[in-house]
């Protein structure tokens, strides 16, 4: 007998995961939607709206549509500093500002005259709308605007999507706790031969994470564990910007030679801001800036991963007691605020290779990496 499916009726998910799964859909095709909450907006990516969904704007559009960007990004298209945390506003003069001006706004890497903007006062649910391009993997910069009263009723509205605020800002938690295993198999691996791969899939999403279990953990009162995000350029091209595909493959030798453990490896490229993201941050790395500031530049924070997705895996393995084979101090705390049991923490430091080393660097300085 199969085991019952988390998540409601016929595995899919709660009626709050499926609205925000499909108002993600709707971002990555650039189709605005409207965010539910006391006072209504509705949105859009500014990476992905085409000249139809600035149209619909106009059309729905109540008030004063706004370019919402974080401080980090909003900074630059302002030429000058801001020392406010959450997102900020900028004028939209429609119909004066186009789709082109609008990606060049929210993406630092094209290199063009950024367009005159103003700042204004951000709406209240600003937070969930940066959120909801976030969890897309699409650059933080959202058009916004006051949603007409009534508009489901209008003919421009019947189609569009209502997502409450509320719902975007609980994805992450509701995410990790849909997780379950689909697929197990043994997969003999260089230097770790009993290795077997286990996949787990959140029921709202087709992403899929794995953990490399070798021998059998369980048995031991705290397995060794290394929780490692996926890193493209590093674990399968052996990119040397980073450290990463030396740790995935360290930690595999390390666990091996235990007898022992586990290596969780989560899909959230770029510290969570997905493999183009990176990428583009990889560019202004090049022009100058450090890991943090590129991320920075882009709208993102410095990391964004949702470690409460690992925690969920650890439990499904019967893994609450761990060693955490990590360099970051940050990672053991947030393992810990989900309730997963640390013992110790096990350095795993790679030498620098010559190309990575203001990265490895940077992590020492900016995020807290205990190396050297």
């Amino acid at each position: 007998m199969k085991p019952a499916l988390p998540g409601g009726e016929a595995g899919l998910g709660t009626p709050r995961t499926r609205i925000v799964h499909r108002a993600i859909a709707e971002a990555r095709r650039g189709v605005p939607v409207v965010l539910a909450a006391r006072q209504p907006l509705i949105i859009a990516p500014a990476e992905t709206i085409g000249a139809e969904g600035l149209r619909l704007i106009d059309l729905l559009s109540g008030g004063q549509a706004v370019l919402l960007l974080a401080a980090s990004r909003a900074a630059a298209v302002l030429r000058h500093d801001i020392t406010a945390a959450g997102p900020v506003a900028l004028k939209l003069v429609r119909p004066l500002i186009d789709t082109q001006s609008l990606k060049i706004a929210a993406d630092p890497t094209l290199e063009q005259i950024l367009p005159q903007f103003e700042r204004t006062t951000a709406p209240g649910q600003a937070e969930a709308a940066l959120a909801l391009a976030k969890l897309a993997r699409l650059l933080p910069a959202v058009i916004a605007a006051p949603v007409k009263p009534g508009w489901a009723s209008l003919k421009a509205g019947a189609d569009l999507l209502c997502v409450p605020a509320a719902d975007i800002l609980a994805y992450p938690l509701e995410l990790a706790a849909s997780l379950t295993k689909v697929a197990e198999v043994a997969v003999p691996l260089d230097g770790a031969p009993d290795a077997r791969l286990i996949a787990f899939r959140a029921l709202d999403q087709g992403i899929e994470h794995l953990a490399i279990l070798i021998g059998d953990p369980a048995t031991q009162a705290t397995p060794l564990v290394r929780v490692h995000s996926e890193c493209f350029t590093g674990d399968l091209l052996g990119s040397l910007r980073c450290d990463c595909g030396p740790q995935l493959r360290g930690a595999i030798a390390r666990i091996a030679a235990e007898g022992s453990g586990a290596v969780l490896y989560l899909a959230q490229e770029g510290r969570g801001i997905g493999l183009i993201n990176k990428l583009r941050a990889y560019s202004l790395q090049d022009s100058g800036l450090d890991t943090v500031d590129a991320n920075q530049a882009l709208g993102w924070q410095a990391d964004e991963r949702n470690f409460h997705i690992a925690a969920a895996m650890l439990n499904a393995l019967g893994l609450k007691k761990i060693r955490l084979l990590t360099n970051n101090p940050e990672k053991v705390a947030a393992l810990q605020a989900c309730g997963i049991e640390i013992t110790a923490r096990v350095a795993h430091e790679f030498a620098p290779n010559g190309v990575n080393d203001a990265y490895l660097a940077t992590k020492a300085r900016r995020f807290g990496h205990l190396l050297g």
